[in-house]
């Protein structure tokens, strides 16, 4: 990437209501000033290491700081720089254009990050942040910003060998911003359609003079109305952050949250048919708030003993507290029922680990052991009536509780010999379970399991790198299971286990800032656990599933100024055994084509430098909307674009400052996306701007 290319992507914007076409003719006039080659990036490159929209290298999939072109499972990053440029709202906008993905299965719902790897939800079992798992309850979330994120490294498949209870699909890591160690200013505004007023600060750098001290501090405001009555999209985020490094061998950064936010209590239509859904939205906004706060503090702490030993420790506590009221439309002719939700949940997560750099004979060898320890207390209180009175007459009644504890203890070895590089790891671990459910009746569950990866990788001399993997998840389940839905005999749940064979090739390409990758794969998962609702049945039956496909990708940052993304996954969600009526169909919402492409070039040169353009289509493919396979979603394409001014391009004094208008869904496609019988409507087309001074 050009150093002009990479000065454009540090400059950050204020808000706008100014118009680009009022200001260029003025700045066109201008003689052409040569701007000092000055670099200020956004992201820290401390755990993940990116360049334009390539990553490079990362610990997610090793706990070590590892090449990801050699890493033998496939991995998709979503970079600073793409962030930036396309301006995501949520977890799951961040994740449209990436190879595996499906964050659409839902429609418009911005309660929850809800979104699908390789066909397996991930939301509860694949989610993590600076690498500690992320432990959500059925309302009680923890919802990503993306403003307060530096990049998203998506590893898919099966990876309970280092990151224990995790599902089949794969997982999530949010990277949250830390602090540099050069200063870093941005002051963002910005405003859009359904009255959005949106304002951040993102302030970094040294806090004392010999440097030893670096801050960050990254705050955001939004206060914004919808396209549904009733559902707002309001938000506070603040994260405070900090980094001690006293010398080169020793570091500790301290990460912190608190936001609080505030949506819809519901994304529902009324649905007077099965698999067909009305433009009547279902809530009520005089009932309809959803209110969240969630807040999380922790650290990580390294410590180079020598030049074999490296040491360190990741800890993080959290809390989230959901207060939901809802609303519902159902039956002919409608009948309107009312809910009120409670929930809250508190995680610790703390994994502690050494690290072993050394040789045997002409083979490297990175190692590392470690042990880390999770717990999770949950808490749930719902009341729901026909009358809204009878609802607001009392606080919502307790439902049900859980405590976990999960311990795992895991072993790996990357071994790299001239070209050739092989992954060992291994995991075992122990979970312990105490739940209260509605009638004050206690049990307590015990799992246990065994984990596993083993792959390997070879660069070859044209530069091309193929791979091979054999990866295994471990994911326990609570309460009972029937085998027979119609019978009254159950049996403890066992715990769900994945299995994953992939093969792979990665292409650096020569003397560019360029990666292509395709992989095959072919997952089977035991014993997962899905409610049977059939015939009037509501009870958990085991199902098995087997998702096999191919994943194509591109991601490039030119010397140019153009930077490309693109992603085609082609994969069959086989239901091997479920519900009644259901073995051997196709998972519903789960298009057997997904593709998309984007583009974003900066014109760096002549009359138009400093004008950014950007462009991308997302197409998903029709699926099933249950899975009988009784009826089919159709399919849809979406296009999205971006309009940017550099100002500081054609005039110095106003470099740092920057104009930006996303639009999302620019041909406002609508259609319904429905999943296991229940649908949702695509979200319309979306404008919003925003005007940013990075200095």
């Amino acid at each position: 990437m050009s150093v002009r290319s990479r000065l454009w992507r540090q400059r950050l914007v204020l808000l706008a209501g100014v118009s680009l076409v009022l200001q260029a003719p003025g700045a066109l006039a201008q003689e052409e000033t040569v701007l000092e080659t000055i670099t200020i990036e956004a992201e820290s490159d401390d755990i993940l290491v990116q360049d334009g929209y390539v990553g490079k290298t990362d610990r997610i999939g090793t706990k070590t700081d590892t090449p990801l072109v050699r890493l033998p499972q496939a991995v998709s990053v979503v970079t600073q720089d793409q962030i930036e440029d396309q301006r995501p709202r949520t977890l799951n906008e961040a994740l449209t254009y990436t190879a595996g993905a499906n964050p659409n299965t839902f429609g418009f719902d911005t309660r929850y990050d809800a979104f699908f790897l390789r066909g397996f939800p991930t939301h509860y079992t694949g989610m993590f942040r600076d690498g500690l798992k992320q432990v959500n309850g059925p309302s009680a979330w923890f919802r990503a910003e993306p403003y307060g994120l530096e990049g998203i490294t998506i590893l898919k498949g099966p990876s309970s060998a280092l990151y224990g209870v995790s599902g089949a699909g794969g997982i999530v890591n949010m990277v949250t911003k830390r602090p540099k160690d050069v200063p870093f200013r941005e002051v963002e505004v910005g405003i859009g359609q359904d009255n959005r007023y949106q304002a951040g600060v993102d302030l970094s750098g040294p806090a004392n003079e010999d440097e030893s001290l670096l801050y960050r501090f990254t705050a955001m405001g939004r206060k914004s109305d919808t396209e549904l009555s009733g559902y707002p999209d309001d938000k506070l985020y603040l994260a405070p952050a900090f980094t001690w490094k006293p010398d080169e061998d020793t570091k500790l950064t301290v990460l912190g949250e608190y936001s609080k936010a505030r949506t819809g209590g519901t994304a529902f239509f009324y649905q007077p048919v099965y698999g067909e859904v009305t433009d009547i939205y279902g809530g009520d906004p005089d009932w309809n708030d959803f209110d969240q706060s969630q807040g999380r503090i922790g650290y990580e702490f390294e410590h180079r003993l020598n030049d074999v030993v490296t040491l360190r420790q990741n800890l993080r506590y959290s809390e989230v507290d959901a207060d939901l009221q809802y609303s519902g439309l159902s039956g002919i002719p409608a009948v309107r029922d009312w809910g009120h939700y409670k929930e809250d949940l508190k995680n610790l997560a703390i994994d502690t680990m050494a690290q072993f750099e050394f040789d045997t004979g002409a083979v490297s060898h990175t190692a590392i052991a470690g042990i880390d320890y999770g717990w999770s207390d949950y808490n749930a209180y719902s009341a729901f009536a026909f009358d809204l009175a009878d609802v607001q007459s009392a606080p919502p009644p307790f439902i049900g509780s859980q405590k976990t504890n999960l311990l795992g203890i895991y072993l790996h070895d990357q071994m790299e010999w001239d070209n050739l590089t092989v992954f060992g790891s291994a995991r075992y671990d122990w979970t312990d379970t105490d739940a209260v459910d509605f009638a004050f009746a206690e049990s307590n569950q015990k799992d246990e399991g065994f984990s596993g990866r083993i792959g390997l990788s070879y660069r070859t001399e044209i530069g091309l790198i193929p791979y091979a993997s054999y990866s295994t998840s471990f994911s326990p389940n609570i309460g009972f299971v029937y085998d027979d839905p119609s019978s009254t005999v159950s049996r403890v749940a066992d715990p769900t286990i994945g299995r994953q064979k992939e093969i792979g090739v990665k292409y650096e390409i020569p003397d560019s800032n360029a990666v292509l990758s395709a992989a095959f794969f072919d997952i089977d998962q035991d014993d997962g656990i899905v409610f049977d609702t059939s015939a009037g049945i509501n009870k958990q039956v085991v199902r098995d599933l087997n998702s096999r496909g191919v994943e194509l990708e591109a991601n490039a940052s030119f010397d140019n100024g153009f930077s490309l993304i693109a992603s085609y996954t082609y994969q069959r969600m086989k239901i091997r055994k479920g519900g009644l009526g259901t073995e051997g169909n196709e998972l519903s919402a789960t298009p057997n084509h997904i593709a998309s492409l984007w583009g974003h070039y900066l014109v760096e040169s002549g009359p138009l430098q400093g004008l950014g353009l950007g462009a991308g289509v997302r197409y998903v493919g029709d699926s099933y909307g249950d899975d009988q396979n009784s009826f089919e979603n159709d399919s849809r394409v979406f296009v999205d674009a971006a309009l940017s001014y550099d100002f500081g391009y054609r005039n110095p004094d106003l470099e740092g400052l920057s104009l930006q208008v996303n639009a999302k869904n620019l041909f406002d496609t609508q259609k319904p996306i429905c999943s296991a019988g229940s649908c949702y409507w695509d979200e319309g087309r979306t404008i919003y701007g925003s005007l940013r001074y990075r200095f």
